[in-house]
């Protein structure tokens, strides 16, 4: 399938709904309003092409974008190609797809984690904070999880949007799989009121992180 025919096909599967809640969450202009299910379809079509995912990347369209994360082979993409993807990826949800489908794929990505724990840009400082929960969950040996929550009670409240919510999400799985941080993990959610009033759909749980850490460690508990 050549690039004519994808772009041709996600234009055709747009829809105005989409494009309008797109737009509230800084998806800006470039995009068609295609739903997940939809880009999630066409890459099973497509499989694999790491080539034509990099003519989707190129286009700067969020679809095109989107799609590009599910054909690419992180293996084959430089450090430093990643990262440039990763500086473009201003959109959360191009964000947090980049992020878990590629970078958390990636053989370099604790050097990049760690790099980008220091960066001053909002995007790489945001994988950096979502590589470091993936660590905190799966592979928390090496980590200073007293100096992380330092980081958080100090950082987070003055932190732009778009990183706090992965620092966030670090709170929240220190305070879940640590029972000796559990209490000051809590206390630093009250303490910053970051996303407490979120609003959070019916049955959904909430990203305040004490109403998180209580309802997934209830979980596990039953």
């Amino acid at each position: 399938m050549l690039l004519n025919d994808i772009m041709t096909r996600l234009e055709s599967l747009g829809n105005a709904k989409v494009r309008e809640r797109n737009s509230r969450n800084n998806a800006g202009d470039n995009q068609f309003g295609v739903n997940m299910g939809d880009i999630r379809q066409l890459a099973k079509e497509i499989k694999l092409n790491p080539a034509l995912a990099a003519e989707l990347w190129a286009t700067g369209n969020v679809e095109a974008r989107l799609l590009a994360t599910l054909l690419m082979r992180p293996k084959e993409i430089s450090a430093d190609a990643l990262e440039a993807m990763v500086l473009e990826a201003t959109y959360p949800q191009l964000a947090d797809w980049l992020n878990s489908y590629v970078v958390k794929a990636h053989p370099l990505k604790e050097h990049l984690r760690q790099k980008w724990m220091d960066s001053k840009e909002v995007t790489t400082a945001r994988a950096g904070w979502s590589l470091t929960a993936e660590c905190i969950a799966k592979n928390p040996e090496g980590l200073s999880l007293p100096m992380l929550l330092d980081r958080i009670e100090n950082e987070m409240a003055g932190a732009p949007a778009f990183v706090q919510w992965t620092m966030n999400y670090c709170l929240a799985e220190i305070g879940i799989h640590f029972a000796n941080h559990r209490e000051r993990a809590i206390g630093i959610g009250h303490k910053l009121g970051v996303f407490r009033d979120y609003p959070t759909p019916k049955g959904c749980t909430s990203p305040f992180a004490p109403v998180w850490i209580a309802a997934i460690v209830s979980r596990q508990s039953s």
